[in-house]
């Protein structure tokens, strides 16, 4: 009787150890691809921060604007900005409104 309870003790702690050990590597699996697609994300986040953030300075804009279009473009009052309907055949001209207004 003993040694049959030793066997399947045996038995059980061999199967719960194989049990573990594929849900643990399951999980690392699961952990490596995870970290994967966060590496490559921020990866990502950090060029377009980067291309925003040279892009869009104050000094880029204006050295585009000597570079390409020289004298073409002008400085517009943000009141004159109208919106421009079209409804059917009919064109309506409104007062453009702004987010935080």
């Amino acid at each position: 009787m003993n040694k049959f309870l030793v066997i399947i003790l045996i038995f059980f702690l061999i199967l719960s150890t194989a049990i573990v050990k594929n849900s643990t590597k399951r999980l690392d699996d699961e952990i490596f691809i995870l970290r994967e697609n966060v590496r490559s994300l921020k990866k990502d986040l950090e060029n377009i921060k980067l291309e925003n953030d040279y892009l869009s300075s104050a000094e880029k804009l204006l050295e585009f604007q000597n570079l390409y279009f020289e004298n073409e473009l002008i400085k517009k009052d943000i009141q004159e900005i109208k919106k421009i309907n079209k409804n059917f055949d009919q064109i309506e001209i409104t007062q453009f409104s702004f987010i935080n207004e």
